[in-house]
Protein backbone atom coordinates (compact mmCIF):
# COMPACT_ATOMS: atom_id res chain seq x y z
CA UNK A 1 0.00 0.00 0.00
CA UNK A 2 1.06 3.41 -0.96
CA UNK A 3 2.34 5.54 1.88
CA UNK A 4 -0.39 8.41 2.60
CA UNK A 5 1.44 11.93 2.34
CA UNK A 6 0.04 15.24 3.77
CA UNK A 7 -0.35 18.05 1.82
CA UNK A 8 2.56 20.04 3.47
CA UNK A 9 5.07 17.24 3.20
CA UNK A 10 3.87 16.97 -1.06
CA UNK A 11 5.19 20.16 -0.84
CA UNK A 12 8.20 20.50 1.20
CA UNK A 13 9.48 17.34 -1.46
CA UNK A 14 8.40 19.20 -4.30
CA UNK A 15 10.35 22.47 -2.63
CA UNK A 16 13.40 20.76 -1.77
CA UNK A 17 13.68 19.95 -5.44
CA UNK A 18 14.09 24.01 -6.20
CA UNK A 19 12.94 25.97 -8.96
CA UNK A 20 13.90 29.41 -9.21
CA UNK A 21 11.03 31.40 -9.43
CA UNK A 22 12.99 34.06 -11.80
CA UNK A 23 13.13 30.96 -14.23
CA UNK A 24 9.92 30.59 -13.89
CA UNK A 25 9.33 34.36 -14.66
CA UNK A 26 11.57 33.85 -17.92
CA UNK A 27 8.79 31.33 -19.08
CA UNK A 28 6.31 33.67 -18.24
CA UNK A 29 7.69 36.29 -20.54
CA UNK A 30 8.41 38.66 -17.51
CA UNK A 31 11.49 41.50 -17.93
CA UNK A 32 14.08 40.24 -14.74
CA UNK A 33 14.01 43.79 -13.96
CA UNK A 34 10.49 43.17 -13.33
CA UNK A 35 10.44 40.62 -10.63
CA UNK A 36 11.43 42.34 -7.11
CA UNK A 37 12.52 39.00 -5.44
CA UNK A 38 11.67 37.53 -2.05
CA UNK A 39 14.24 35.23 -1.40
CA UNK A 40 14.28 32.03 -3.91
CA UNK A 41 10.80 30.98 -4.63
CA UNK A 42 8.46 34.22 -4.97
CA UNK A 43 8.55 37.89 -6.11
CA UNK A 44 6.79 41.08 -6.28
CA UNK A 45 6.16 42.07 -10.29
CA UNK A 46 6.23 45.36 -11.38
CA UNK A 47 3.31 45.36 -13.36
CA UNK A 48 3.73 49.04 -14.89
CA UNK A 49 5.84 47.49 -18.18
CA UNK A 50 2.61 45.35 -19.16
CA UNK A 51 0.22 47.97 -19.54
CA UNK A 52 1.80 48.16 -23.41
CA UNK A 53 0.27 44.63 -24.10
CA UNK A 54 -3.15 44.11 -24.29
CA UNK A 55 -5.52 41.90 -22.75
CA UNK A 56 -5.57 38.52 -24.68
CA UNK A 57 -6.12 35.76 -22.31
CA UNK A 58 -9.46 33.86 -22.16
CA UNK A 59 -10.95 34.00 -18.63
CA UNK A 60 -11.93 31.20 -16.76
CA UNK A 61 -13.93 31.61 -13.16
CA UNK A 62 -13.84 28.74 -10.55
CA UNK A 63 -16.65 28.32 -8.31
CA UNK A 64 -18.21 25.75 -6.26
CA UNK A 65 -21.62 24.58 -4.21
CA UNK A 66 -22.27 26.01 -0.92
CA UNK A 67 -19.16 24.60 1.20
CA UNK A 68 -19.77 21.71 3.91
CA UNK A 69 -17.35 20.89 6.53
CA UNK A 70 -16.45 17.74 4.42
CA UNK A 71 -15.03 20.31 2.05
CA UNK A 72 -15.32 20.99 -1.92
CA UNK A 73 -11.72 21.44 -3.16
CA UNK A 74 -11.99 24.74 -5.23
CA UNK A 75 -8.63 25.95 -4.78
CA UNK A 76 -7.54 22.72 -5.40
CA UNK A 77 -9.51 22.18 -8.74
CA UNK A 78 -8.04 25.74 -9.79
CA UNK A 79 -4.41 25.02 -9.34
CA UNK A 80 -5.02 21.43 -11.30
CA UNK A 81 -7.37 22.73 -14.10
CA UNK A 82 -4.28 26.02 -14.36
CA UNK A 83 -1.24 23.02 -14.56
CA UNK A 84 -3.79 20.68 -16.97
CA UNK A 85 -4.30 23.77 -18.96
CA UNK A 86 -0.43 24.04 -19.56
CA UNK A 87 -0.07 20.21 -19.77
CA UNK A 88 -1.87 20.49 -23.05
CA UNK A 89 0.18 23.20 -24.23
CA UNK A 90 -2.41 26.18 -23.46
CA UNK A 91 -0.39 29.21 -21.54
CA UNK A 92 -2.04 29.38 -18.12
CA UNK A 93 -1.63 31.70 -15.68
CA UNK A 94 -3.58 30.88 -12.12
CA UNK A 95 -4.74 33.93 -9.73
CA UNK A 96 -5.37 33.33 -6.23
CA UNK A 97 -6.36 35.00 -3.20
CA UNK A 98 -3.99 34.91 -0.73
CA UNK A 99 -4.61 32.73 2.80
CA UNK A 100 -5.48 34.74 5.75
CA UNK A 101 -4.18 33.48 9.34
CA UNK A 102 -7.85 33.72 10.64
CA UNK A 103 -8.70 30.25 9.22
CA UNK A 104 -5.27 28.96 8.79
CA UNK A 105 -5.20 28.66 12.38
CA UNK A 106 -8.51 27.63 12.75
CA UNK A 107 -10.67 25.43 11.23
CA UNK A 108 -10.77 26.29 7.38
CA UNK A 109 -6.71 25.55 7.17
CA UNK A 110 -5.21 27.11 3.91
CA UNK A 111 -5.82 27.98 0.66
CA UNK A 112 -2.87 27.11 -1.19
CA UNK A 113 -4.69 23.91 -2.67
CA UNK A 114 -3.83 20.05 -1.99
CA UNK A 115 -2.30 16.63 -2.89
CA UNK A 116 -0.49 16.98 -5.79
CA UNK A 117 -2.30 20.39 -7.10
CA UNK A 118 -0.47 22.96 -5.02
CA UNK A 119 1.03 26.31 -5.15
CA UNK A 120 4.40 26.47 -3.42
CA UNK A 121 6.35 27.68 -1.33
CA UNK A 122 3.34 26.47 0.64
CA UNK A 123 4.33 27.49 4.20
CA UNK A 124 5.23 30.95 3.49
CA UNK A 125 1.69 31.27 1.34
CA UNK A 126 -0.24 30.19 4.18
CA UNK A 127 1.57 32.42 6.95
CA UNK A 128 2.97 35.51 6.05
CA UNK A 129 3.69 35.41 2.93
CA UNK A 130 5.08 38.95 1.68
CA UNK A 131 4.21 40.67 4.35
CA UNK A 132 0.75 42.06 2.40
CA UNK A 133 -1.55 41.37 5.23
CA UNK A 134 0.62 43.08 7.57
CA UNK A 135 1.03 46.72 5.25
CA UNK A 136 -3.19 46.06 4.65
CA UNK A 137 -3.39 45.95 8.56
CA UNK A 138 -0.94 48.45 9.49
CA UNK A 139 -2.76 50.89 7.30
CA UNK A 140 -5.90 49.82 8.05
CA UNK A 141 -5.12 50.68 12.07
CA UNK A 142 -2.73 53.87 11.53
CA UNK A 143 -6.76 55.75 9.98
CA UNK A 144 -8.07 54.16 13.32
CA UNK A 145 -5.32 55.90 15.65
CA UNK A 146 -5.62 58.87 13.27
CA UNK A 147 -9.24 59.19 13.85
CA UNK A 148 -9.15 58.61 17.68
CA UNK A 149 -6.12 61.55 17.58
CA UNK A 150 -8.29 64.14 16.04
CA UNK A 151 -10.91 63.74 18.23
CA UNK A 152 -8.36 63.84 21.26
CA UNK A 153 -6.82 67.26 19.39
CA UNK A 154 -9.69 69.27 19.57
CA UNK A 155 -12.16 67.77 16.82
CA UNK A 156 -12.21 70.19 14.54
CA UNK A 157 -13.86 67.90 11.79
CA UNK A 158 -16.93 67.79 14.72
CA UNK A 159 -16.50 64.23 15.04
CA UNK A 160 -19.24 62.77 16.89
CA UNK A 161 -17.39 59.93 18.37
CA UNK A 162 -20.64 57.58 18.46
CA UNK A 163 -20.66 57.24 14.94
CA UNK A 164 -17.24 56.14 14.32
CA UNK A 165 -17.95 53.84 11.73
CA UNK A 166 -13.99 52.36 11.46
CA UNK A 167 -12.55 49.68 12.78
CA UNK A 168 -9.77 48.12 13.81
CA UNK A 169 -8.47 44.79 12.95
CA UNK A 170 -6.53 41.97 13.30
CA UNK A 171 -5.84 39.17 10.78
CA UNK A 172 -6.82 36.54 13.37
CA UNK A 173 -10.01 34.67 13.93
CA UNK A 174 -10.46 36.34 18.19
CA UNK A 175 -14.18 36.97 19.28
CA UNK A 176 -13.06 38.70 22.27
CA UNK A 177 -12.40 41.65 20.54
CA UNK A 178 -15.56 42.53 18.66
CA UNK A 179 -16.92 44.61 20.87
CA UNK A 180 -14.83 46.33 22.99
CA UNK A 181 -14.12 49.54 24.95
CA UNK A 182 -11.24 51.75 24.82
CA UNK A 183 -9.73 54.68 26.16
CA UNK A 184 -9.79 54.02 29.15
CA UNK A 185 -7.79 55.48 32.09
CA UNK A 186 -8.20 59.39 32.15
CA UNK A 187 -8.61 62.02 29.30
CA UNK A 188 -4.14 61.60 28.50
CA UNK A 189 -5.77 58.29 26.70
CA UNK A 190 -8.36 59.38 24.51
CA UNK A 191 -12.09 59.56 24.59
CA UNK A 192 -13.58 56.51 26.18
CA UNK A 193 -15.90 54.49 23.90
CA UNK A 194 -16.89 51.63 22.45
CA UNK A 195 -15.06 50.08 19.46
CA UNK A 196 -14.82 47.22 17.84
CA UNK A 197 -12.09 44.69 15.74
CA UNK A 198 -12.86 43.01 12.74
CA UNK A 199 -10.59 40.58 11.22
CA UNK A 200 -8.33 41.96 8.53
CA UNK A 201 -9.79 40.50 5.28
CA UNK A 202 -12.99 42.14 5.88
CA UNK A 203 -11.12 45.48 5.72
CA UNK A 204 -12.29 48.29 3.49
CA UNK A 205 -8.06 48.34 3.10
CA UNK A 206 -8.43 45.12 1.50
CA UNK A 207 -11.32 45.76 -0.71
CA UNK A 208 -9.76 48.99 -2.04
CA UNK A 209 -6.52 47.21 -2.37
CA UNK A 210 -7.41 44.69 -4.41
CA UNK A 211 -10.34 47.23 -6.63
CA UNK A 212 -7.09 49.62 -7.21
CA UNK A 213 -5.93 49.34 -10.59
CA UNK A 214 -2.92 51.47 -9.69
CA UNK A 215 -0.97 53.55 -7.03
CA UNK A 216 -2.88 56.74 -7.74
CA UNK A 217 -5.86 54.68 -7.70
CA UNK A 218 -5.17 53.19 -4.38
CA UNK A 219 -4.68 56.90 -3.04
CA UNK A 220 -7.81 58.21 -4.73
CA UNK A 221 -9.68 55.26 -3.32
CA UNK A 222 -8.40 55.65 0.27
CA UNK A 223 -8.84 58.90 0.41
CA UNK A 224 -12.75 58.31 -0.05
CA UNK A 225 -13.48 55.90 2.56
CA UNK A 226 -15.92 57.08 5.07
CA UNK A 227 -14.90 56.55 8.96
CA UNK A 228 -17.35 58.22 11.02
CA UNK A 229 -19.90 61.29 11.35
CA UNK A 230 -20.20 64.63 12.48
CA UNK A 231 -23.31 65.53 14.78
CA UNK A 232 -24.93 66.54 12.27
CA UNK A 233 -24.79 62.81 10.27
CA UNK A 234 -22.35 64.26 7.60
CA UNK A 235 -19.60 61.86 6.53
CA UNK A 236 -16.48 62.25 7.40
CA UNK A 237 -13.46 60.44 5.38
CA UNK A 238 -10.11 59.33 5.54
CA UNK A 239 -9.15 62.52 3.14
CA UNK A 240 -10.72 65.00 5.35
CA UNK A 241 -7.85 63.75 7.90
CA UNK A 242 -5.30 63.97 5.79
CA UNK A 243 -4.43 60.39 5.91
CA UNK A 244 -4.79 58.54 2.52
CA UNK A 245 -0.96 59.63 1.49
CA UNK A 246 0.61 57.72 4.54
CA UNK A 247 -1.52 55.15 3.75
CA UNK A 248 -0.45 54.60 0.41
CA UNK A 249 3.54 54.68 1.47
CA UNK A 250 2.16 51.57 3.92
CA UNK A 251 0.41 49.77 0.80
CA UNK A 252 3.19 50.50 -1.97
CA UNK A 253 5.25 47.43 -2.01
CA UNK A 254 2.52 45.41 -1.50
CA UNK A 255 0.31 46.61 -4.41
CA UNK A 256 2.88 44.91 -6.66
CA UNK A 257 1.27 41.13 -7.46
CA UNK A 258 3.05 37.97 -5.78
CA UNK A 259 4.67 35.72 -8.29
CA UNK A 260 4.85 32.22 -7.39
CA UNK A 261 4.23 28.72 -8.91
CA UNK A 262 2.49 25.51 -8.81
CA UNK A 263 4.06 22.11 -8.02
CA UNK A 264 4.42 21.63 -11.57
CA UNK A 265 6.23 25.18 -12.12
CA UNK A 266 4.15 26.78 -13.58
CA UNK A 267 3.36 30.23 -12.96
CA UNK A 268 0.57 31.58 -10.15
CA UNK A 269 0.19 35.02 -9.04
CA UNK A 270 -1.76 35.10 -5.57
CA UNK A 271 -2.52 38.86 -4.12
CA UNK A 272 -5.24 39.92 -1.49
CA UNK A 273 -7.75 38.07 0.20
CA UNK A 274 -10.83 39.48 1.26
CA UNK A 275 -13.34 36.88 2.60
CA UNK A 276 -16.60 36.51 0.11
CA UNK A 277 -19.01 35.59 2.81
CA UNK A 278 -17.95 39.14 4.39
CA UNK A 279 -16.24 40.70 1.85
CA UNK A 280 -16.31 40.67 -2.17
CA UNK A 281 -13.52 37.52 -2.20
CA UNK A 282 -11.38 37.94 -5.19
CA UNK A 283 -7.87 38.30 -5.57
CA UNK A 284 -6.73 41.84 -6.80
CA UNK A 285 -7.76 43.20 -9.81
CA UNK A 286 -4.22 44.25 -10.67
CA UNK A 287 -2.94 40.83 -10.76
CA UNK A 288 -6.00 39.49 -12.99
CA UNK A 289 -4.93 42.44 -15.32
CA UNK A 290 -1.60 41.33 -15.57
CA UNK A 291 -2.44 37.21 -15.99
CA UNK A 292 -4.39 38.54 -18.54
CA UNK A 293 -1.13 40.54 -20.54
CA UNK A 294 1.06 37.42 -20.17
CA UNK A 295 -1.00 33.95 -20.59
CA UNK A 296 -3.79 32.56 -23.27
CA UNK A 297 -5.76 31.80 -20.30
CA UNK A 298 -6.43 32.85 -16.11
CA UNK A 299 -8.02 30.69 -14.16
CA UNK A 300 -9.21 32.81 -11.24
CA UNK A 301 -11.39 31.54 -8.42
CA UNK A 302 -13.72 33.65 -6.57
CA UNK A 303 -14.13 32.51 -2.40
CA UNK A 304 -17.06 29.86 -1.19
CA UNK A 305 -19.98 29.22 -3.58
CA UNK A 306 -21.46 30.93 -6.60
CA UNK A 307 -23.95 32.96 -4.42
CA UNK A 308 -21.01 34.78 -2.68
CA UNK A 309 -17.52 34.69 -4.52
CA UNK A 310 -18.89 34.33 -8.20
CA UNK A 311 -21.83 36.88 -7.32
CA UNK A 312 -19.30 39.38 -6.28
CA UNK A 313 -16.82 38.76 -9.12
CA UNK A 314 -19.49 39.40 -11.33
CA UNK A 315 -21.30 42.37 -10.40
CA UNK A 316 -18.66 44.03 -8.45
CA UNK A 317 -14.79 42.93 -9.50
CA UNK A 318 -16.42 42.63 -13.50
CA UNK A 319 -18.20 45.81 -13.74
CA UNK A 320 -15.29 48.04 -12.42
CA UNK A 321 -12.68 46.62 -13.97
CA UNK A 322 -13.86 45.81 -17.05
CA UNK A 323 -13.97 42.21 -17.26
CA UNK A 324 -16.01 39.23 -18.64
CA UNK A 325 -15.53 35.73 -18.07
CA UNK A 326 -14.92 33.22 -21.41
CA UNK A 327 -16.51 30.07 -18.91
CA UNK A 328 -17.40 28.83 -15.60
CA UNK A 329 -16.18 26.15 -13.68
CA UNK A 330 -18.77 24.80 -10.73
CA UNK A 331 -16.38 22.72 -8.33
CA UNK A 332 -18.89 19.73 -6.62
CA UNK A 333 -18.02 16.37 -4.49
CA UNK A 334 -20.34 13.68 -4.11
CA UNK A 335 -19.64 13.95 -0.55
CA UNK A 336 -20.84 17.41 -0.35
CA UNK A 337 -23.48 16.89 -2.22
CA UNK A 338 -24.77 13.94 0.64
CA UNK A 339 -24.28 16.50 3.49
CA UNK A 340 -26.26 18.55 1.92
CA UNK A 341 -28.84 15.76 1.58
CA UNK A 342 -28.43 15.33 5.06
CA UNK A 343 -26.09 12.84 5.55
CA UNK A 344 -23.55 12.60 8.64
CA UNK A 345 -20.22 13.50 8.15
CA UNK A 346 -19.22 10.28 9.29
CA UNK A 347 -21.34 8.65 6.88
CA UNK A 348 -20.75 10.73 3.75
CA UNK A 349 -18.25 7.63 2.42
CA UNK A 350 -20.97 5.06 2.36
CA UNK A 351 -22.66 5.09 -0.94
CA UNK A 352 -26.32 6.76 -0.24
CA UNK A 353 -28.29 7.92 -4.18
CA UNK A 354 -31.40 8.70 -2.16
CA UNK A 355 -29.25 11.44 -0.15
CA UNK A 356 -27.19 12.59 -3.36
CA UNK A 357 -30.32 13.15 -5.26
CA UNK A 358 -31.23 15.75 -2.44
CA UNK A 359 -28.58 17.12 -1.92
CA UNK A 360 -28.25 18.03 -5.61
CA UNK A 361 -30.56 20.88 -6.30
CA UNK A 362 -27.30 22.88 -4.65
CA UNK A 363 -25.84 21.71 -7.29
CA UNK A 364 -28.29 22.25 -10.38
CA UNK A 365 -29.05 25.91 -8.15
CA UNK A 366 -25.48 27.09 -8.68
CA UNK A 367 -25.28 25.57 -11.95
CA UNK A 368 -28.44 27.54 -12.77
CA UNK A 369 -27.54 30.47 -11.55
CA UNK A 370 -24.15 30.95 -13.73
CA UNK A 371 -25.80 30.13 -16.81
CA UNK A 372 -29.11 31.95 -16.99
CA UNK A 373 -28.22 34.68 -14.44
CA UNK A 374 -24.80 35.62 -15.66
CA UNK A 375 -24.64 34.09 -19.23
CA UNK A 376 -21.69 32.14 -19.18
CA UNK A 377 -20.79 28.48 -20.48
CA UNK A 378 -20.50 25.87 -17.20
CA UNK A 379 -18.76 22.70 -16.95
CA UNK A 380 -19.22 21.16 -13.66
CA UNK A 381 -15.80 19.67 -12.26
CA UNK A 382 -16.33 16.47 -9.97
CA UNK A 383 -13.58 16.49 -7.52
CA UNK A 384 -13.12 12.91 -7.01
CA UNK A 385 -12.63 10.89 -3.87
CA UNK A 386 -12.33 7.10 -3.44
CA UNK A 387 -15.49 6.54 -1.60
CA UNK A 388 -17.10 7.86 -5.50
CA UNK A 389 -19.29 5.03 -6.23
CA UNK A 390 -20.07 4.38 -10.37
CA UNK A 391 -23.60 4.83 -9.64
CA UNK A 392 -23.21 7.94 -7.93
CA UNK A 393 -21.00 9.71 -10.21
CA UNK A 394 -23.70 9.02 -13.21
CA UNK A 395 -26.39 10.29 -11.01
CA UNK A 396 -24.58 13.67 -10.81
CA UNK A 397 -23.54 13.66 -14.61
CA UNK A 398 -27.46 12.71 -15.29
CA UNK A 399 -28.48 15.72 -13.43
CA UNK A 400 -26.50 18.06 -15.09
CA UNK A 401 -26.58 16.73 -18.61
CA UNK A 402 -30.27 17.39 -18.53
CA UNK A 403 -29.66 21.18 -17.29
CA UNK A 404 -27.33 20.89 -20.85
CA UNK A 405 -24.20 20.96 -18.87
CA UNK A 406 -21.13 18.63 -19.06
CA UNK A 407 -19.48 16.56 -16.32
CA UNK A 408 -15.68 16.09 -15.99
CA UNK A 409 -14.29 14.37 -13.19
CA UNK A 410 -11.75 16.22 -11.67
CA UNK A 411 -8.51 13.50 -10.06
CA UNK A 412 -5.81 16.42 -9.54
CA UNK A 413 -5.50 15.88 -5.62
CA UNK A 414 -3.92 12.37 -6.66
CA UNK A 415 -2.49 13.17 -10.27
CA UNK A 416 -1.94 16.69 -10.48
CA UNK A 417 -2.04 17.93 -13.77
CA UNK A 418 -2.73 14.40 -15.38
CA UNK A 419 -5.67 14.00 -13.24
CA UNK A 420 -7.23 17.14 -14.77
CA UNK A 421 -7.38 16.72 -18.61
CA UNK A 422 -10.85 15.87 -19.11
CA UNK A 423 -11.63 19.43 -17.34
CA UNK A 424 -9.20 21.12 -19.22
CA UNK A 425 -10.36 20.40 -22.41
CA UNK A 426 -13.50 20.55 -21.58
CA UNK A 427 -12.89 24.57 -20.20
CA UNK A 428 -11.17 25.56 -23.61
CA UNK A 429 -14.09 24.11 -25.54
CA UNK A 430 -16.01 26.44 -23.63
CA UNK A 431 -13.65 29.31 -24.07
CA UNK A 432 -14.48 28.58 -27.71
CA UNK A 433 -18.03 29.41 -27.43
CA UNK A 434 -20.07 32.69 -27.38
CA UNK A 435 -20.52 34.00 -24.00
CA UNK A 436 -23.71 36.26 -23.18
CA UNK A 437 -22.13 37.60 -20.08
CA UNK A 438 -24.31 39.94 -18.12
CA UNK A 439 -24.75 41.23 -15.13
CA UNK A 440 -27.39 40.28 -11.91
CA UNK A 441 -28.94 43.71 -11.86
CA UNK A 442 -28.22 47.42 -13.16
CA UNK A 443 -27.14 49.86 -10.90
CA UNK A 444 -30.43 51.80 -9.24
CA UNK A 445 -31.44 52.34 -5.82
CA UNK A 446 -29.78 49.88 -3.25
CA UNK A 447 -33.48 47.73 -2.30
CA UNK A 448 -33.46 47.43 -5.86
CA UNK A 449 -30.52 45.81 -6.13
CA UNK A 450 -30.59 43.71 -2.96
CA UNK A 451 -34.03 41.92 -4.58
CA UNK A 452 -32.28 41.39 -7.50
CA UNK A 453 -29.28 39.46 -5.68
CA UNK A 454 -32.02 37.82 -3.59
CA UNK A 455 -34.77 36.06 -6.28
CA UNK A 456 -32.20 35.57 -8.79
CA UNK A 457 -29.41 34.11 -7.02
CA UNK A 458 -30.74 32.73 -4.05
CA UNK A 459 -34.17 31.95 -4.72
CA UNK A 460 -35.33 33.62 -2.10
CA UNK A 461 -39.36 35.42 -1.94
CA UNK A 462 -37.89 38.98 -1.10
CA UNK A 463 -35.73 40.88 1.20
CA UNK A 464 -37.04 42.05 4.77
CA UNK A 465 -35.35 45.09 6.73
CA UNK A 466 -34.43 45.99 10.33
CA UNK A 467 -35.72 49.29 11.26
CA UNK A 468 -32.07 50.08 11.53
CA UNK A 469 -31.23 48.97 8.21
CA UNK A 470 -33.83 51.09 6.73
CA UNK A 471 -33.10 54.12 8.62
CA UNK A 472 -29.56 53.64 7.02
CA UNK A 473 -30.67 52.83 3.70
CA UNK A 474 -32.35 56.82 3.83
CA UNK A 475 -29.81 58.52 4.89
CA UNK A 476 -26.76 57.01 2.79
CA UNK A 477 -29.22 57.59 0.11
CA UNK A 478 -29.52 61.40 1.01
CA UNK A 479 -25.84 61.62 1.16
CA UNK A 480 -26.02 60.59 -2.80
CA UNK A 481 -24.51 56.99 -2.16
CA UNK A 482 -26.40 55.26 -4.85
CA UNK A 483 -25.87 53.48 -8.17
CA UNK A 484 -22.99 51.60 -6.33
CA UNK A 485 -23.33 47.85 -6.39
CA UNK A 486 -23.78 45.88 -3.13
CA UNK A 487 -21.75 43.38 -1.10
CA UNK A 488 -23.79 41.21 0.67
CA UNK A 489 -22.32 39.50 3.76
CA UNK A 490 -24.07 36.14 4.03
CA UNK A 491 -23.37 32.83 5.48
CA UNK A 492 -21.50 30.46 3.13
CA UNK A 493 -23.36 27.23 4.15
CA UNK A 494 -26.73 28.26 2.69
CA UNK A 495 -28.18 30.36 0.36
CA UNK A 496 -30.73 31.37 3.13
CA UNK A 497 -29.07 33.77 5.71
CA UNK A 498 -29.24 30.75 8.06
CA UNK A 499 -26.39 28.57 7.70
CA UNK A 500 -28.43 25.22 9.17
CA UNK A 501 -30.95 24.87 5.62
CA UNK A 502 -28.73 23.26 2.99
CA UNK A 503 -29.54 22.31 -0.23
CA UNK A 504 -31.21 24.62 -2.55
CA UNK A 505 -34.57 25.94 0.07
CA UNK A 506 -37.03 27.79 -0.80
CA UNK A 507 -40.08 30.03 0.54
CA UNK A 508 -37.58 31.99 2.57
CA UNK A 509 -36.31 35.93 3.04
CA UNK A 510 -32.99 37.28 3.56
CA UNK A 511 -33.29 39.75 6.43
CA UNK A 512 -30.69 43.19 5.95
CA UNK A 513 -29.98 43.88 9.55
CA UNK A 514 -27.43 46.59 8.80
CA UNK A 515 -26.13 48.46 5.91
CA UNK A 516 -22.86 50.90 5.06
CA UNK A 517 -20.86 52.12 2.48
CA UNK A 518 -17.39 51.15 1.50
CA UNK A 519 -17.26 54.42 -0.57
CA UNK A 520 -13.37 53.69 -1.27
CA UNK A 521 -14.27 50.25 -2.35
CA UNK A 522 -17.13 51.63 -4.42
CA UNK A 523 -20.18 49.49 -2.83
CA UNK A 524 -22.49 49.62 -0.24
CA UNK A 525 -22.15 46.02 2.75
CA UNK A 526 -25.15 44.56 3.70
CA UNK A 527 -25.03 42.68 6.57
CA UNK A 528 -27.68 39.78 6.68
CA UNK A 529 -28.26 36.89 9.58
CA UNK A 530 -25.88 36.82 11.61
CA UNK A 531 -22.93 37.36 9.97
CA UNK A 532 -19.95 38.01 11.87
CA UNK A 533 -16.95 40.46 10.34
CA UNK A 534 -14.60 38.89 13.06
CA UNK A 535 -14.69 35.05 13.34
CA UNK A 536 -14.13 33.35 16.31
CA UNK A 537 -11.60 29.95 17.16
CA UNK A 538 -13.43 26.50 16.87
CA UNK A 539 -13.55 24.36 19.70
CA UNK A 540 -10.41 22.62 18.45
CA UNK A 541 -8.42 24.95 16.22
CA UNK A 542 -5.89 23.92 13.63
CA UNK A 543 -3.44 25.89 16.04
CA UNK A 544 -3.41 22.99 18.19
CA UNK A 545 -1.53 20.60 15.51
CA UNK A 546 0.74 22.77 13.65
CA UNK A 547 4.44 22.77 15.10
CA UNK A 548 7.68 23.34 13.96
CA UNK A 549 10.39 20.79 14.41
CA UNK A 550 14.79 21.78 15.82
CA UNK A 551 15.23 21.87 12.04
CA UNK A 552 12.81 24.39 11.67
CA UNK A 553 10.54 22.19 9.42
CA UNK A 554 6.88 22.86 10.13
CA UNK A 555 4.71 20.07 10.62
CA UNK A 556 0.55 20.27 10.73
CA UNK A 557 -0.36 22.90 8.03
CA UNK A 558 -2.91 21.13 6.62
Amino acid sequence: MAEFKTDIQIAQEAEEEGYPIAKVADELGLARESLVPYGYDKAKVDVSDLAQRPRKAKLVLVTAISPTPAGEGKTTTSVGLADALNRIGKKCVLCLREPSLGPVFGVKGGAAGGGHAQVIPMEDINLHFTGDFHAIGAANNLLAAMVDNHVKQGNELNIDPRRITWHRVVDMNDRQLRNVVDGLGGVANGTVREDHYDITVASEVMAVFCLATSLADLKCRLGRMVVGYTYDRMPVTAHDLHAEGAMTALLKDALAPNLVQTLEHNPALVHGGPFANIAHGCNSVMATDAALRLGDYVVTEAGFGADLGAEKFCDITCRMAGLAPDACVVVATVRALKHHGGVARADLGTENLEALERGLPNLLQHVDTMRSVYGLPVVVAVNAFPTDTPAELALVEDKCRALGVNVALSEVWAKGSEGGGALAREVVRLCDEPSDFRYAYELGSLKEELEFVARRVYRADGVSYTSAAERQIAQLEEQGFTNLPVCIAKTQYSFTDDQTKLGAPTGFAITVRSVRVSAGAGFVVALTGDIMTMPGLPRHPAAESIDVDEDGRITGLF
